[in-house]
């Protein structure tokens, strides 16, 4: 078990690590862009090769915790001269073994920029599989993986008085909503992991977060929130012998029963305007579809906005996650989980799962205005969370009005908005016209020759109802079957991001 954090080993600590300038941008430099590349792939030999070369801190702490590779004691001591081996053995960091210091954790830099400004904490976790030589433990605690770093970049940047972290793991979640927040709620069902989040927060001088040991929903009884944020561990896994079940990323209930409980769950834990986000994976059964199922898990009481990114067939999930454990393609474990994996679906009558992000909103007054349930497969995860948020405030506003308001309202086109119109040969009309999105998920949407002209006339000058009749006009159609027609394209535009009012 690590230790439970002292504050001022973690203070002297960081002392150490900021005088080593142990960042993530000189960790680069020193160890050369296809180094770095290989060490997200898992690969620390060339990292650790040109670490090697060099003798200073930043080269022997990068070795010991960017790397997981043990140090000569010595070396070790000049790194680390307010803290000392003593100190990092005590906090449970290293082990000492003669005259070699040995990684008992990683200590990575994470880069994060969430619209408050560029911020780098230091975040420690368990030896991943290139330290270990080898499958993981089931209670490994993750660093900030892939999932990690999507759902911070959902994250909207609106503010509120607490918030919760539901299973929060190393805690990188808890420290982006304490930027946001004066107080997090940090709950998981891992002691090992609560003491990562205190150890993080304390490295990283954050207050205000307060950690839980418990299941889902049981450590916040009766509290609601304004912003709720969960990565839970959302991977189907075969409840059988012989299975490895990760904490990390094991919810420890059959098929996608654990996202199910999240997604139903959070409505008695969200204040009147609070936002839940969470990642999740949900199945598709013969004959119904897995967005249909998570539709019915939402409490009816909410705002949802489900975005499915990608649907995985039952064989390329077990192979993933197989995988991601840490067992060899083409060894006899590799063949036996991945059976097991297949056995399981089968039961269920499995055949997709799905992968998307979960947005649910309690309404400020009266009944839920949004229930959007998609399947969308582009964009840059970076825009991701801004986008979001700017979507969700065009929504409210358009929601409060009726045709003739939305009419009355001004609006201009996103500047990321391009539009491409595809020719047949030798006419001249269009035959498809289509709005494309540079940000947020970069959507491609067909649209008709009216509904072209209205986003490229919105220019933030004249109102929605002047532009269309003047577009009735040119294309000598009737001006009240036209806005008939278009106004609910424009409510559609104006919540996926292509326009916005003018105003705003």
């Amino acid at each position: 078990m690590l230790p439970e954090p002292d504050p001022t080993l973690c203070r002297a600590l960081a002392d150490d690590l900021r005088a080593a300038g142990y960042s993530g941008a000189a960790l680069r430099d020193a160890w050369g862009v296809q180094a770095d590349d290989a060490v997200a792939r898992g690969l620390r030999g060339p990292a650790e090769r040109a670490l090697g070369r060099r003798s200073d801190a930043l080269a022997v702490l990068g070795r010991l915790w960017g790397l997981g590779v043990p140090i000569a004691r010595e070396a070790a001591a000049a790194a680390l001269p307010s803290l000392g081996v003593e100190g990092a053995a005590t906090l449970g960091l290293v082990a000492l073994d003669g005259d070699h210091v040995v990684p008992a954790v990683l200590v990575r830099p994470q880069p994060f920029d969430d619209g408050e400004g560029e911020v780098e904490w230091w975040i420690a976790s368990d030896l991943d599989e290139a330290a270990l030589g080898g499958p993981l433990p089931e209670d490994h605690v993750l660093g900030v993986g892939g999932a990690s770093q999507t759902l911070a970049t959902l994250q909207l940047t609106w503010r509120g008085g607490t918030a919760l972290d539901l299973g929060t793991g190393c805690g990188i979640q808890a420290l982006r909503l304490r930027r946001l927040v004066p107080r997090v709620i940090a709950t998981d069902i891992s002691e090992r992991a609560l003491r990562f989040t205190r150890l993080n927060a304390l490295l990283n001088d954050v207050d205000g977060i307060e950690t839980r040991l418990g299941s889902l929903f049981e450590p916040v009884a009766g509290e609601t929130f304004e912003r709720v944020a969960s990565n839970p561990p959302f991977v189907i896994t075969p409840r059988v012998a012989g299975v490895p079940a990760y904490e990390y990323r094991d919810g420890g209930l059959e098929g996608d029963a654990l996202v199910s409980a999240v997604v139903s769950g959070v409505a008695a834990h969200l204040a009147p305007g609070g936002v839940a986000q969470s990642l999740g994976n949900w199945e598709y059964r013969e004959g119904e579809s897995g967005l249909d199922r998570l539709r019915t898990w939402v409490d009816p009481s909410l705002d949802a906005w489900v975005i499915e990114r990608e649907v995985l067939d039952p064989l390329a999930y077990a192979e993933l996650w197989v995988r991601d454990g840490g067992t060899v393609p083409g060894t006899p474990a590799y063949a036996r989980l991945i059976d097991a994996w297949l056995d399981d679906f089968a039961q269920r009558g499995v055949t997709g799962i799905g992968f998307g992000y979960v947005v649910l909103r309690r309404p400020l007054a009266g009944a839920p205005t949004l229930a959007r349930y998609e399947r969308v497969a582009g964009g840059g995860e970076s825009a991701f969370g801004p986008h979001l948020a700017a979507c969700l405030e065009n929504h409210d506003r358009a929601a409060l009005l009726d045709d003739e308001g939305l009419a009355s309202a001004v609006l201009r086109v996103a500047p990321d908005v391009t539009e491409a119109r595809h020719h047949r040969p030798g006419e001249e009309a269009p035959s498809v016209i289509e709005l494309r999105q540079g940000g947020g998920f970069a959507r491609a949407i067909e649209v008709d020759s009216a509904v072209a002209a209205l986003v490229g006339a919105s220019d933030g000058d004249l109102p929605v109802g002047a532009l269309l009749d003047a577009i009735a006009q040119l294309l000598e159609v009737d001006a009240t079957e036209l806005r008939a027609d278009v106004l609910p394209r424009v409510r559609e535009l104006i919540v996926t991001g292509f326009l916005s009012f003018a105003d705003a």
